[in-house]
């Protein structure tokens, strides 16, 4: 089945600023009801089967300020699975490049935090785990379906 064609909506520079504080209301209600409110992602495919939230830490690259990321996961064995997608975006998450420059972080579960080391899956891991991945939230195809880039699948090890 093919995927859908790219939204034209996902090219508007009003869409990073409406994540950013999408993004800071949804961290806001997460922390305060423990992942009761925030704590599943119910868009795309979602709506059906929804997809766990996890809140991650990272330090800017450039600013070394700590910041704190709604993100999609999947559980594969003891490790997190997290997708640098951006909804199909042409660049990377600043995230994921705060991740890259500072691997050590921490995540929050619902009311539960742990450390986490981050690193990107390659080649046959990749393959794997994208399809957990995938398994998790089948739109992460369709996204890469519309990037010209790979989206990076990071695999987030208990420390």
């Amino acid at each position: 089945m093919a995927a859908p064609p790219r939204p034209s909506q996902l090219d508007s520079p009003l869409l990073p600023k409406i994540f950013k504080y999408l993004a800071k209301t949804q961290v806001w209600l997460y922390r305060r009801t423990r992942g009761r409110i925030g704590g599943k992602w119910r868009v795309g495919a979602g709506f059906r089967k929804p997809v766990p939230v996890l809140l991650l830490d990272h330090r800017g690259r450039k600013s070394g300020r700590p910041f704190t990321t709604p993100v999609l996961y999947a559980v594969d064995g003891d490790d997190l699975l997290v997708v640098a997608s951006q909804g199909g975006l042409e660049a990377h998450p600043q995230w994921y490049l705060n991740l890259c420059a500072s691997p050590e972080t921490s995540v929050q579960i619902r009311g539960s935090r742990r450390s986490v080391r981050a690193r990107v899956a390659e080649g046959a891991e990749r393959a794997r785990r994208w399809q957990v991945a995938v398994e998790a939230y089948a739109d992460f195809d369709t996204y890469q379906s519309w990037a010209s880039r790979e989206i990076p699948l990071i695999v987030l090890e208990s420390r």
